[in-house]
């Protein structure tokens, strides 16, 4: 077991080679020849300010978008070439978004639940899946709650569970703290560290603040559409 992630960890997850990316008929240039390999299991955060393309590279990640040049390949994906990035997207990627995007007339466990309608799995399992991921994040006791009950924090952590559900191979989490008090985000930057080891999976996190970017293994900065990695 130990001998098989240690050779997993060596192996990239992702590989970028000069990915183009531009609007308005070419006039900005996105994503302007990024280069990057991730390590399968490692912990990266991207950073940039506003406009600088991150946000675009992560939505290439979890095939939210498409490039125009160059080569990406995730999760042994070539998503150049894939027409299923529906199927890759449900089985691959689980999404931490801003602003949690957890739906209101639903219970935490249901919005946790989501991302396995689309799969095979048992009504049981599916429950049973969520209520473990529910009480790793320490919301045991609001399963049966409606989001607009939780703070902010509680639901960016329902959040967390339900990018989890489906065992992806990949989170990723734009920033993940922006709508958060410093003290909150740091509760959440801990249990992302500690859930992202227990899973097994590669984090890629966006954001623009330095502090929450030093928290990952390896950071990366868009600047212009370029990528440079920071020492």
């Amino acid at each position: 077991m130990n001998n098989h992630n240690i050779s997993k960890k060596n192996e990239n997850i992702i590989e970028i080679k000069n990915l183009k990316k531009s609007y308005d008929k070419g006039k900005i240039k996105a994503l302007n020849g990024i280069n990057l390999e991730v390590k399968d299991g490692e912990f990266i955060s991207i950073m940039g300010r506003s406009g600088s393309g991150k946000s675009t590279l992560l939505n290439m990640l979890g095939a939210l978008d498409t490039a125009d040049e160059g080569s990406i390949e995730v999760a042994g994906i070539d998503l150049m070439k894939t027409k299923k990035l529906d199927e890759f997207r449900s089985k691959k990627i689980g999404f931490i978004f801003q602003f949690h995007n957890l739906i209101p007339n639903l219970t935490v466990v249901e919005n946790v639940e989501i991302p396995l309608y689309e799969t095979k799995t048992s009504n049981k399992d599916m429950r049973a899946r969520a209520l473990e991921l529910l009480d790793d994040v320490n919301l045991s006791h609001r399963v049966d709650q409606r989001p607009n009950t939780l703070s902010g924090g509680e639901r960016q952590r329902v959040a967390i569970a339900r990018a989890l559900v489906n065992h992806p191979s990949i989170i990723l989490a734009d920033e993940p703290t922006g709508s958060l008090d410093s003290k909150t985000g740091d509760v959440i930057l801990n249990l992302l560290n500690d859930i992202q080891k227990k899973e097994n999976v590669t984090l890629i996190m966006v954001t623009h603040e330095p502090e929450v970017a030093k928290r990952a293994e390896r950071i990366v900065t868009v600047l212009d559409g370029k990528l440079s990695e920071n020492c």
